[in-house]
């Protein structure tokens, strides 16, 4: 450990500690879970008094994070769009996380806003709610009215949410450091994951980025009838404080609730539809995407519109990534494994020891299963759940917006579910992948393609001399060195000269025994006919007999004893 880090260390104790005693309280369950004692396991209960043991892994993991506050919250969350890393069952699990917490007083909340914006509340706003509407991990939101009548939505961050990040993500950096010497958890990553939830943490503590978010989307999507983004106001923000235009309507998660008087069939169809053009033209033209298009986030306003709230998360997609998508569109048409697998390989990270053979058998099934499925039934979300899956169980690891990606299709088909159940995405999505084809073969796009090509030669054979170059330099100087590391070597040497020792022990007590070597024992009256026994001889003999002992054991647990054990 860093001398540095001692004060660092010191000063997140407190916080440590917390963390280390929820994680031990819903680690407990593992093996409580497997006691036959149920007066013992009943002793631990969730809130409601629901003994935790009860509970699967992956919702005492959702139930950890939640009790660890907002950091967690934010960490837990991440996770959810990595399924290739932790698995689509916990990936699934963690998705229902909620962030509500308890909103900060109304005069704290009226400080930082003067504060930050310079001006006494009453010359910002006609009228300001001190109640919250809603209250975050990161801040809360309240209404407010402008001078000139506009009813707008104030989000302002807690007070002391900067620190408490700040604080978590120290004891989160050492926690990663550490995970990364457990064997079950080094595959998830954890150094990478903990970077990764440092940098959304700091996009999302920054309200700016929303605000040009907005002002992106609304740029975006002008021409397009029937979809609203809340307007944002920059005079009225900062990076702490966020005003945007109130849009008043029903969140699709409570559309059940309205009936079928106000929202037909023939309603619902129309909103699922005019949802995912926006999606798909957002997606797949724009090259950026609203990331978390769950049912919350989408709004069905009064006057039948669509409106998209919470523009903090936004994903990104580029032009390999498009060519990628369109191949494996391709090859699951076409069912093509081996291309298929190739492309799997491609997007995403491999481990070093990938079994092929394995991994061509899986895709065989996921094409077999869903290749040949017709589009008004075809089920996009258990297909990317289930390539997800394979990923998760050979290691594949995803980049991060290809997993973000998967992620928000996977939500938006489950909001256009709740508008719509019969609505199918992929209907609305071939005639724009129709339109991919099209600029894929456009000689714009060749052109734009050959010529980044040429770019990357042209950086290849600028650097590639001169890296040769040094390559046969440290050869001539005899500083081009080779390491070998041995995995599993240490413990067959370590037996090695065990055994060595232990002969020669056992070699060199028979000599001292022959020699009859004082201190002798039996040396005057003999006893059942022993006598001259030399003492250091017989400590050897034991010594040996148990160094002996300890040996062949240890070779025996390793399973390694003879041939017919290691085959």
């Amino acid at each position: 450990m860093k001398i540095s880090s001692i004060p660092q260390l010191y000063r997140n104790l407190r916080r440590w500690q917390d963390i280390l005693a929820v994680l031990r309280r819903y680690g407990l369950a593992d093996w409580l879970s497997k006691l036959k004692f149920d007066f013992i396991r009943d002793w631990i209960k969730d809130d409601q008094g629901v003994p935790l043991a009860s509970f699967s892994r992956e919702k005492r993991i959702r139930l950890a994070l939640t009790e660890l506050g907002p950091t967690f919250i934010k960490l837990g969350q991440v996770l959810s769009q990595r399924p290739d890393l932790i698995g689509p069952d916990l990936a699934a699990e963690l998705t229902s996380l909620q962030s509500e917490l308890p909103a900060d007083p109304p005069e704290d909340i009226r400080k930082l806003i003067e504060k930050e914006l310079g001006k006494p509340i009453e010359e910002l706003f006609a009228e300001f709610d001190g109640s919250a509407i809603a209250s975050a991990s990161i801040g809360q939101v309240h209404r407010a009215r402008l001078h000139d009548g506009t009813h707008v939505v104030v989000k302002v961050q807690h007070p002391n949410i900067q620190s408490i990040v700040r604080e978590d993500m120290e004891v989160l950096a050492g926690l990663a450091t550490l995970a990364t010497h457990i064997p079950e958890i080094e595959v998830w990553k954890p150094t990478v994951l903990v970077e990764q939830l440092s940098k959304s943490l700091k996009r999302e503590l920054n309200f700016s980025r929303e605000l040009q978010n907005l002002q992106l989307f609304a740029r975006e999507l002008k021409g397009y009838c029937g979809v609203r983004i809340p307007a944002p106001y920059p005079k009225l923000s900062t990076s702490r404080v966020l005003t945007m235009e109130l849009l008043t309507g029903v969140p699709v998660s409570k559309l059940a609730n309205e009936g079928p008087t106000r929202f037909n069939d023939e309603t619902r169809q129309r909103l699922a539809k005019l949802a995912a053009e926006v999606y798909v033209e957002m997606t797949f033209i724009h090259g950026v995407y609203h990331a978390d298009p769950h049912p919350g986030n989408v709004l069905v306003l009064d006057n039948g519109d669509l409106g998209l709230l919470d523009f903090g998360m936004v994903g990104r997609i580029d032009d390999r990534l498009r060519e990628t998508i369109e191949e494996m569109l391709l090859a699951v048409a076409s069912r093509d494994t081996s291309l298929l697998t190739a492309l799997i390989k491609r997007v995403g990270n491999t481990p070093p020891r990938l079994d092929d053979s394995l991994l061509s058998i899986d895709v065989a099934d996921l094409i077999g299963n869903y290749g040949s499925q017709p589009l008004d039934s075809f089920d996009l979300s258990g297909a990317l759940n289930d390539v997800t899956d394979i990923m998760h169980r050979h290691q594949i690891s995803l980049p991060p917006q290809t997993s973000l990606l998967i992620k928000m299709l996977i939500s938006l088909e489950g909001t256009l579910g709740q508008l719509s159940p019969h609505f199918s995405l992929l209907e609305v999505m071939q005639p724009f992948f129709r339109r991919m084809w099209l600029r894929r073969l456009s000689p714009k796009r060749q052109a734009r393609r050959v010529r980044r090509i040429y770019m990357e030669l042209e950086n290849l054979l600028e650097t590639l001399p001169g890296q040769v170059s040094g390559v046969m330099q440290l050869v001539q100087e005899g500083r081009l060195d080779v390491h070998l590391a041995h995995k599993g070597l240490s413990p067959s040497v370590n037996r090695m000269v065990l055994g060595l020792l232990i002969s020669s022990v056992f070699l060199g007590s028979s000599v001292l025994m022959a020699f009859n070597v004082p201190p002798l024992l039996f040396a005057h009256s003999p006893w059942l006919g022993i006598e001259k026994l030399s003492l250091l001889g017989l400590i050897g003999y034991a010594v040996s007999l148990l160094a002996g002992l300890r040996l062949i054991r240890a070779i025996h647990r390793s399973g390694n004893l003879d041939r017919s054990d290691s085959d």
